[in-house]
């Protein structure tokens, strides 16, 4: 069997390894090690939690102790493109994590926090650059960054920075950087457009692929359960009821979803946390902190933290909303089971999600088992629970809040955190400071826009694209037939915890 020690890594990286408590390669570890430690462009395909990030750090971090040096003022060795702040931030925590041996700088850069704090990171320069594209051209703009010098581009999570919106950005920087560098793509599906890309940006690829394109994990034993619109809150109500369902993701399409659904939770004493594109920084970050800790065993979630969080021991993904896009489902329910670990995933599919629950079964290969409601569980008419709704409706808003205004929203209809109507949205987490709308540059011109006229998509920042990426619907909304109600059986007990 493989083993790290076989590749030749520096001592100090086999040391941190070893403490770690990792002796064996995964297969996508094991294949991309070796061509990425001898500066061969590559080309990777993996589903998530494969451990894709160690297959790049791990070389990464090998060169440079086989070839220190300073970095340029302002400048990278390496720069590493994510598609969110989270996925980042874990990217980060991972080279030092590996690098713990090694005397190198590393930075990660992301909007919706201040950006004099990250230009401040940047101005001596830094070995080791994470970044989202959105806040990179930020910086890049300011003059406070240049790539002219990068070594090493890794893109992270390729397709979903695709789906973002960001292939304008991604042209954009790529122009930028040295045509001598390495060039490292992973990706967890490879749809033309990827494709595309790695024909355009990588020299002679060694190509490596560990599992089928679209294929859900192994160890996540899958359920769907039929219920209508108005009976999902209750249904998951009662599931969470069980102490025994230790940490849970939950996942919706929408933002104000998932706040409606922590809401939900809220009433029956079920302590959770939403997080999604609304959520300032700091607030993502104590959510997804509380959830690592066990202070909060219920993480509800839009497809922005789908991709990248890596938090063990989570035993639960319910799937409180099928997602629009088959792959997603993939990234969803790739959240539980892992490092060995078994897993379940529950969806939960009312009458206009049917097609998209065909599309999920014909992108993954697999007929998903359908479900019975778990035992003592009676759903609510649909005439209950749009009596309840209308309930909530009429409630009366919290003090200092009109009534039909969203929480945290202002009056006249601002989005929450955001400026005054007209002023374009801020920075996130940035309002009320007087910061400069998204579309304002620091000297006061129009944002640069591209060759057809159109702005930037990737804006101040990758939040103006993460609506696009959890609210993204399609043309034409799909139709189905009436939702089976199931039979009550002792349903908890038949999965593993």
């Amino acid at each position: 069997m493989t083993q790290f020690t076989d590749f030749g890594l520096a001592q100090p990286v086999l040391r941190a390894l070893e403490e770690a408590g990792y002796k064996t390669p995964t297969p996508i570890q094991a294949q991309a090690l070796r061509p990425a430690m001898e500066g061969r462009d590559l080309c990777g395909i993996a589903q998530t939690g494969t451990g894709k990030t160690a297959a790049f750090a791990l070389p990464i971090l090998h060169r440079l102790a086989q070839n220190p040096r300073k970095a340029i003022r302002r400048g990278c060795r390496v720069l590493v493109l994510s598609p969110t702040r989270e996925l980042a931030n874990q990217i980060a925590e991972s080279f030092s994590d590996y690098g713990r041996h090694l005397s190198f700088t590393n930075t990660v850069v992301f909007g919706g926090v201040t950006i004099s704090r990250q230009e401040k990171a940047l101005a001596g320069g830094v070995d080791i650059l994470v970044a989202t594209p959105g806040r990179l051209m930020d910086l890049i703009e300011r003059r406070s960054l240049t790539l002219e010098a990068v070594e090493i581009l890794v893109l992270d999570e390729a397709d979903q920075m695709l789906d973002l919106g960001f292939i304008h950005a991604l042209k954009r920087i790529v122009k930028m950087l040295p045509k001598e560098r390495q060039s490292l793509f992973f990706s967890a599906t490879m749809p033309k457009n990827i494709a595309g890309l790695a024909d355009q940006y990588l020299r002679d690829p060694v190509q490596v692929a560990v599992t089928p394109v679209a294929t859900t994990a192994e160890r996540v034993t899958q359920e769907v359960i039929f219920a209508h619109t108005g009976a999902k809150q209750a249904l998951l109500n009662h599931i969470l009821r069980d102490p025994k369902i230790e940490r849970v993701l939950v996942f919706t399409r929408t933002k104000h979803g998932a706040d409606r659904v922590v809401r939900g939770l809220e009433k029956v004493t079920i302590n959770a946390s939403a997080i999604h594109g609304n959520k300032s920084q700091p607030q993502r970050e104590r959510a997804l902190a509380a959830f690592k800790d066990g202070s909060c065993r219920v993480l509800v979630a839009t497809d922005i933290a789908a991709r990248g969080i890596d938090v063990e021991a989570v035993s639960h993904v319910i799937n409180y909303d099928l997602p629009n896009v088959p792959e997603s489902y993939v990234h969803r329910i790739g959240r539980t089971a892992r490092a060995g670990a078994n897993g379940l995933a529950i969806s939960f599919c009312n009458d206009e999600e049917k097609a998209y629950l065909r599309d999920i079964e014909r992108t993954t290969r697999q007929k998903i088992p359908v479900g019975a409601f778990p035992e003592g569980f009676t759903p609510p008419s649909r005439q209950e629970a749009m009596d309840a709704a209308q309930a909530e409706e009429r409630r009366p808003a919290p003090q200092g809040q009109r009534p039909g205004q969203r929480q945290g929203q202002r009056p006249g209809g601002g989005r929450p955190g955001g400026g005054r109507p007209g002023q374009g949205r801020n920075e996130g987490g940035r309002g009320g400071q007087g910061a400069p709308g998204r579309n304002a540059r620091p000297d006061g011109a129009a944002r640069p826009q591209d060759g057809r006229g159109e702005r930037r998509p990737a804006g101040a920042g990758e939040n103006r694209s993460e609506p696009r990426g959890e609210n993204r619907q399609r043309t034409s909304r799909p139709q189905g037939a009436g939702a089976g109600e199931g039979r009550a059986i002792g349903w908890l007990d038949r999965f593993p915890r």
